[in-house]
């Protein structure tokens, strides 16, 4: 019986097994010829026929929709729940178990939820960094959405896949997903809530159609940058303590954990995108929007200030918040930014803290200073010998290099510059050959695709 995934085969195994006719489960209200249509699945039963078949069938109409009895689904809900605060707030392997197992024993019976559950499983083979086999995973649920779309929506597969070819480095795979969840969006007016900010952010990652995620950081509006971790925990505990005694409780108080830390995790995705796009529109300042660019870099260092004080993504902020002050013409407010995001990156190596060096250089050049020594730490700094090829850091640290070139040449080292010019092909996979100048090639391999109201050709072969 529990591998029986259709109503109407429930209903003829329950129907047998009792030992009834068709017409005696008809009975006076029912002709025998519309029961034997609803089990070989010509017809669906209305909800009124159903709870009058369960009955007769000595059953509940929860097992006749969905296979399962309702304390099964519970628990099966209740599973998914706690599955889904591991992966938000704890441990994403522990999650992608919880989620493997849950699915598993949804099983056919119930498909809707064995689906949510492999999309969780998914999504936590992401966080996890496992892109490949994440990719397998989104994809097969895709697939299997186009056949049953009652059972998962397509948008939240198109944009998980999206974000990750682009990290994969299949660009061109990663932009025509991005091209069709833009239209889906567009055709639903979506450009609020947690599936745009999704969205947006696949978007500024890939640099492309920048002019959605302005829209939708706009319509946003400044999220609720609160710290709920210790009503988050308190929630989930209480689930865990209530799961033995009462699942149905227990499911709820781990939706309402959920719930709780929903707003702070909008927020970090408005943060991420806000000052993405901020450092984009920095590119070409003259044709840039540095308004709006100031107003959403200030908005994410404001958030990442509240809720994840001094890590490494509060100080890109200040950096992406000191590039765009740079960019305006206020060089003391931006040489402080820079100054106090590198006093939280003491030790650490990377993008961030040579961002901030990039910046200091531009200052430094501005002032008709000598911009050596800040150029020279932001290489230091950047230069990873087990860097690997094709990932979206790469092409990130390839940009700086490039722009580290650029500074070099305005500071008057063509040798350095031609240097970061090669540094930035090889972070991206290019290579090294001494008889390449430093011109068009870098600029096809690492010039990021920025729409042209920002200034720079939208077609990128970056990745």
């Amino acid at each position: 019986m529990a591998g029986q995934a259709t109503i109407g085969d429930r209903i003829r195994g329950l129907r047998l097994s009792r030992h009834m006719s068709q017409a005696q489960l008809a009975g006076p209200d029912l002709s025998d010829s519309y029961v034997s249509l609803i089990e070989s699945g010509k017809r669906t039963p209305t909800a009124v026929v159903t709870r009058l078949l369960a009955e007769r069938l000595g059953c509940g109409v929860e097992f006749l929709l969905h296979g399962i009895e309702p304390h099964q689904r519970v628990d099966t809900v209740l599973a998914l729940r706690q599955a889904e605060l591991e992966l938000c707030h704890g441990d994403p392997a522990v999650a992608a178990g919880l989620f493997a197992d849950t699915a598993e024993a949804a099983g056919d019976d119930n498909a809707p939820l064995a689906a949510q559950a492999r999309f969780g499983h998914a999504r936590a083979l992401e966080v996890q960094g496992h892109t490949a086999r994440a990719v397998e995973a989104y994809e097969l649920l895709r697939r299997e959405a186009a056949a049953h779309p009652e059972r998962l929506a397509d948008l939240p597969l198109v944009v998980a896949l999206c974000r990750c070819y682009h990290r994969a480095g299949d660009t061109l795979r990663a932009r025509d997903l991005g091209a069709e969840a833009l239209a889906q969006a567009e055709r639903l007016g979506l450009d609020r809530g947690d599936l745009a900010l999704d969205l947006a952010a696949v978007l500024t990652e890939a640099e492309v159609e920048l002019a959605y995620v302005e829209r939708v950081l706009t319509a946003s509006h400044l999220p609720e940058a609160v710290d709920r971790d210790a009503e988050v925990l308190g929630l989930w505990r209480a689930s865990t303590a209530a799961t033995e005694k009462d699942s149905a409780l227990a499911a709820r108080l781990a939706a309402d954990a959920v719930a709780a830390g929903r707003p702070a995790r909008m927020a970090v995705r408005y943060a991420r995108s806000a000052m993405r796009w901020a450092w984009i529109a920095t590119v070409r300042p003259e044709d840039a929007g540095l308004d709006r660019a100031g107003e959403f870099a200030a908005s994410a260092a404001g958030i990442l200030s509240s809720l994840s004080p001094g890590t490494i993504e509060h100080a890109r902020s200040l950096v992406v918040l000191a590039r765009v002050r740079s960019r305006a013409g206020d060089a003391d407010a931006a040489a402080g930014l820079a100054e106090q995001a590198l006093g939280m990156l003491s030790g650490v190596r990377g993008t961030v803290p040579a961002m901030a060096h990039v910046v200091l250089a531009e200052l430094a050049l501005a002032r008709s200073n000598d911009a050596a020594p800040a150029l020279a730490r932001a290489q230091e700094l950047l230069a990873d010998p087990v860097a690997s090829v094709a990932s979206f850091v790469d092409r990130e640290s390839a940009r700086l290099w490039r722009e580290i070139g650029d500074l070099w040449g305005r500071a008057g080292s063509p040798e350095r510059q031609t240097n970061a010019y090669r540094s930035a092909l090889e972070t991206v996979g290019v290579g090294s050959r001494s008889e390449d100048s430093p011109g068009a090639t870098w600029r096809e391999a690492v010039v990021p695709a920025v729409p042209v109201h920002l200034g720079v050709p939208h077609e990128s072969r970056a990745g």
